[in-house]
């Protein structure tokens, strides 16, 4: 085994000095900084000069500048004197925006160096960007508001725009902080200058003596200089601050009575529209100290001043008018709630135009309501009144309100007065019929169960209107209801002779469930003929072909179901209807697979037909070619077969048409050479 002890390490040799004297010429390093400044060992040459001579090395050099600040900034962000370098450097190249941006990105690293904001201000003055200019200082008082520089350099730049309002509101807001004592002579001095020396106290001097006061533990000296300064202004020049100020006081010493006292006076005299702190500080204060009814009254004031405001601004504006009466009516003051009412009606609507009168007819049935549900009794006539003058007052030739004549009506029976309210709706249908009248008028006596001033109604419902199938059809229900079948089936019978209605199809369909109902099949079938004779729509076709099954659901049903539907096809392949022929035959496909067998089936499946895309010309609206579209159209196997026949009928009549042509200019051929 080897040996594993340490090696001997090797000790390095001390040098001998021979001479250990100091020498008689010592170097310092002086010595060598001056020596290699004297050999200029580190100077590099100047680069040299470039000259730019086109857009493109321009950018090549703004680029390489830009990439150098970057990576400066980059190297020491703390450092704003880059940032600055690389502002100053994009200003220079006309670049406004990009050095902004680089102000802001600095900003967002020391918002608070003030070099910083003085340079960026001073670039946005040179270019004349005053508002930029203005929205700088407004940020830089805001964060460095003890920064005197900054406030005498914004005066100083208002003042050089002949802004001196402007001035005065930020020599204002710099006062605000309380700076110093040069402040307030650069202040005083600019007032000087523009001659605005005032001669009468502030209220804010007034506020400040009694702070002081106060402070000192002087409450009854602070009392009265509020108390002196109410009286001083009076009632010409009253200020809500100072009502303000003294309120807040009293409340401080906790005299809450002084307070209400104080808020009261001055909601009184002050006009509204400068007693918006008032307001506030009053509703505070009550929230605070109030209990829930003074709360209420504090808030209440302040919604009735707002609505105030709103109906004086704008007299028809019916939605303010309802929440101001909502209001009032919930207050329970009767006399003042019907003065409001009086002051809402009073202003109609100034054109004649139904759009324009719905919301205000609603402010009269409103006030009759109110009449009626919340006075209870008191005036009983004064309900009757309301309604009395709403209806005069509506100008019935050109338009009316059938809901204000059956409420008037409906009054008057939960008055029990049934004569007056059949009068008053005797008188609606002859100034001005309307089918909602009609409907109102004959829903009463069916309640009152007078059947027979029910059919008066509606046969002059009938003479006013024939055309309304509705009407018709709900007398016709009325006598069935009566069980008189007989004239429910008379007034059917007129309904459909009728030359014009707004919707036929739905007083035949009346009529014939009217039939089915009773059970005259016979009458229902014949009903049907009688409609099929009007029209051909596939719709009464699949109609029919239903009835015809549900009657008899035997062989026979079946069979003359399987009729109709061949008749339908026949008439709508005659009539070239294609689509609604699909749709006859889809209907009749249905009825096959539920009640036929194999072979009706596939007689119905031949005869469905192809569906094929195609193309055709369009024309625009003044007769031009407006190019081509394409639609899809059904070829029926049936019309496949006729096509040969057609076309060779259609060839014939070409024939023969050319024949006739050809032997009319022949004879006249004939007659000029017999002439010559």
């Amino acid at each position: 085994m080897a040996s594993t002890s340490p090696k001997p390490q090797k000790i390095p040799k001390v040098a001998k000095v021979k001479n250990k004297t100091p020498a008689e010429i010592q170097i310092t390093a002086e010595q060598l900084l001056r020596e290699a400044k004297e050999r200029d060992l580190e100077i590099l040459p100047p680069p040299p000069k470039q000259k730019i001579s086109d857009p493109e090395e321009l950018a090549e050099y703004q680029l390489r500048k830009r990439k150098t600040f970057e990576d400066n900034i980059r190297k020491n962000r703390s450092l704003i004197s880059n940032w600055i370098k690389y502002a100053q450097w994009e200003e220079s190249q006309k670049e406004v925006n990009r050095a902004r941006s680089v102000y802001e990105r600095a900003l967002a690293v020391d918002h608070r160096n003030v070099t910083l904001w003085l340079k960026y201000a001073e670039m946005e003055m040179k270019h004349r960007q005053v508002n930029h200019a203005r929205n700088i200082f407004d940020r830089a008082v805001t964060i460095l508001p003890r920064v005197s520089q900054f406030w005498y350099k914004y005066v100083y730049m208002e003042q050089m725009l002949s802004k001196s309002a402007s001035a005065r509101q930020i020599f204002e807001r710099w006062m605000e902080w309380e700076p110093d004592e040069q402040a307030w002579l650069t202040y005083i001095k600019f007032e000087l200058k523009h001659q605005e020396i005032e001669l009468h106290p502030e209220v804010k001097n007034w506020i400040r003596s009694a702070k002081f006061e106060e402070t000192n533990g002087f409450i009854s000296r602070a009392r009265s200089v509020f108390e002196k300064a109410v009286e001083f202004y009076g009632d010409e020049y009253m200020d809500e601050k100072l009502f303000v100020a003294f309120a807040k006081f009293e409340e401080r010493q906790k005299e809450h009575e002084r307070v209400r006292g104080i808020y009261k006076y001055a909601l009184d005299k002050i006009p509204k529209e400068k007693a918006q702190e008032l307001f506030k500080n009053y509703t505070i204060h009550e929230k605070k100290h109030g209990d829930r009814a003074g709360i209420e009254n504090v808030i209440v004031s302040r919604r009735k001043y707002q609505y105030e405001e709103e109906v004086k601004a704008n007299p028809h504006n019916y939605d303010s008018w309802f929440d101001y009466l909502r209001l009032m009516e919930s207050e329970g003051n009767i006399e003042a709630t019907r003065e409001l009412y009086e002051r809402a009606i009073a202003n109609i609507p100034l054109t004649k135009e139904k759009r324009f009168w719905r919301r205000y007819v609603y402010l009269w049935i409103n006030y009759a309501l109110f009449e009626e549900l919340q006075v209870k009794g008191v005036e009983e006539d004064k309900t009757r009144e309301v309604y009395h003058a709403c209806l005069n007052l509506i100008p019935h030739k050109k338009f009316t309100f059938a809901k204000i004549w059956l409420l008037a009506a409906q009054y008057e029976i939960r008055q029990k007065n049934l004569t007056a309210a059949r009068k008053l709706l005797g008188r609606a249908i002859g100034m001005c019929p309307k089918d909602k009248l009609f409907r109102g008028y004959i829903d009463l006596e069916i309640q009152l169960r007078e059947f027979d001033r029910c059919r008066i109604l509606y046969q002059k419902f009938l003479e006013f209107s024939p055309e309304n199938c509705t009407t018709w059809m709900k007398f016709a229900e009325l006598e069935t209801i009566l069980g008189d079948v007989e004239r429910a089936r008379a007034i059917y019978e007129i309904a459909i002779k009728q030359p014009r209605l707004d919707m036929p199809e739905v007083i035949w369909k009346a009529y014939i469930d009217f039939e089915i109902e009773k059970g005259e099949f016979d009458r229902a079938r014949e009903l049907y003929e009688r409609l099929l004779q009007k029209t051909q729509h596939v719709k009464v076709w699949i109609s029919f072909a239903r009835f015809e099954l549900g009657c008899n659901e035997d062989r026979e049903g079946i069979l003359q179901a399987r009729h109709v539907y061949e008749r339908a096809n026949k008439s709508l392949r005659n009539a070239n209807q294609k689509e609604e022929r699909m749709m006859l035959l889809e209907a009749w496909k249905d009825f096959e697979e539920q009640c036929g067998d194999e072979q009706s089936q596939m007689e119905v499946q031949k005869q469905m037909p192809k569906k094929v895309k195609k193309r055709r010309k369009i024309q625009t609206e003044d007769g031009m070619d407006g190019g081509w579209e394409e639609y899809f159209d059904y070829i029926f196997p049936s019309d496949e077969v006729a096509q040969p026949v057609l076309k060779l009928l259609e060839i014939a009549k070409k024939w023969k048409k050319n024949q006739e042509t050809s032997k009319t200019n022949q004879s006249e051929e004939i007659v000029e050479d017999s002439e010559d």
